[in-house]
């Protein structure tokens, strides 16, 4: 039984609390009857959006609308977002697969707070605030609703958890929640992921789990924002690469580092804060050494510059949907096949690679440059052959097409 005293008022006064309920209704009486900031009661998190929400929100006890945003917000809110949703469509669609089994619901919200993806559960009749709730277009940004665990990471960006009466509206006190942010190129909160059910408890580590599919999402974001740049896969072990594990770099053009995931940071020890930072200086090798390995198809043994083995490999994400990378793997100097093999009209309508008046600069070790020097080498491999060439290449032979035609018209770049 809780230990207790007397207050001057002549009324039982909790000193000590045992369970985690106990421990939230403490911490609600004494900050928001007793004007006390009741640390170690409630995570240092939901204090401060206690703090917030008390500078707007005088009655906790005042019912929340949950009003959906205007059609024409929405519809700007999800075409504004489309990167977003196209990076966590497939993990959106395992993560419930998984949870098919729970109550529980997925919700993603944009960086403002309204929600752009939620799962459609067949339970909502029997969860009344998630029926509200959990609608496309509204929006739970902490201003609105208090305090959640999705509104304390779209104000913070710090994965949180809010449980029972840890929300500041005594309303929500049958929610629980668990949410992660999602960043993407530029270190900017894109979106957050969130986990929520009513009137029970998860049952699992819904933190854990919403922070790996999370992970996931911010990765496959991140790639999709990097077309045109090199982007590294790096890691301690080879078997973490391609997980949710996997540290990522995006390199700029000019050979420095434009981008770490948060893995990446953690084994870097994070991009220093006095602008650019060249590649070289963290990971041991400059732009050139960085493209050779990017010929090879297997991850390969690096010594960072702080002295750190990792494994690392370099793929360029391009806009047409070249893998140069994988492209690169496979050796230039294949020799054509007989020409009964070969199409005639192939290599009729082939158009042949610029000389070196028009090509491709030999020196040149930009990005774009690695890029088209990588396509002239495998047309001249295959004599021209446009058909090979774009098999070697692995892409279409209209994508070959189009990028040789704008190259020649001088539509594009390197």
């Amino acid at each position: 039984m809780p230990l207790t005293t007397r207050s001057l008022a002549g009324g039982p006064r909790q000193l000590f609390a045992n369970t985690h309920t106990e421990r939230v209704a403490l911490a609600r009486t004494q900050f928001f009857e007793e004007g006390v900031r009741p640390s170690g009661l409630v995570g240092e998190a939901v204090i401060q959006s206690w703090m917030r929400c008390a500078r707007s929100h005088a009655d906790t006890r005042r019912t929340i609308a949950f009003d959906a945003v205007t059609p024409s917000r929405l519809h700007a809110t999800l075409a504004r977002n489309h990167d977003l949703l196209a990076a966590a469509q497939g993990e959106l669609v395992g993560m419930e697969s998984s949870l098919a089994g729970t109550d529980c619901r997925v919700l993603l919200t944009d960086a403002q707070g309204v929600i752009v993806h939620v799962t459609h559960h067949p339970a909502a009749a029997a969860q009344p605030i998630l029926r509200r709730t959990a609608r496309l277009g509204v929006n739970i940004a902490e201003s609105v609703v208090g305090t959640t665990a999705p509104g304390i990471v779209a104000r913070t960006g710090q994965a949180c958890t809010v449980d029972g009466a840890e929300h500041y509206f005594e309303c929500l006190r049958a929610m629980q929640c668990a949410a992660a942010p999602i960043r993407d190129v530029h270190g900017h909160l894109a979106g957050v992921l969130d986990l929520s059910v009513e009137s029970r408890r998860f049952g699992f580590d819904a933190a854990s789990m919403v922070a790996l599919y999370a992970t996931t999402i911010e990765n496959r974001l991140l790639l999709a924002q990097s077309s045109d740049r090199l982007v590294l896969r790096f890691q301690a072990s080879p078997a973490l690469l391609g997980t949710p594990l996997e540290a990522l770099a995006g390199i700029a053009d000019d050979g420095t580092v434009a981008w770490l995931n948060a893995a990446g940071a953690r084994l870097i020890g994070g991009l220093p804060e006095a602008g650019p930072c060249d590649a070289e200086l963290l990971f041991g090798l400059d732009l050139a050494g960085l493209l050779r390995l990017g010929r090879r198809e297997a991850a390969q043994p690096v010594r960072l510059a702080s002295g750190l083995g990792v494994w690392l490999q370099a793929r360029m994400q391009a806009r047409d949907g070249i893998d140069f990378g994988h492209a690169a793997s496979v050796p230039a100097a294949t020799p054509a096949p007989a020409a009964a093999e070969v199409p005639a009209a192939s290599t009729a309508e082939a158009p042949q690679p610029a000389g070196p008046a028009g090509g491709a600069d030999a020196g040149d070790t930009t990005l774009q440059g690695h890029s088209r020097k990588l396509i002239e080498d495998t047309l001249a491999a295959h004599h021209g052959n446009i058909s090979l060439a774009a098999r070697q290449l692995r892409v279409s032979r209209g994508t070959l097409y189009r990028r040789l035609r704008r190259w020649r018209e001088g539509t594009i770049d390197s």
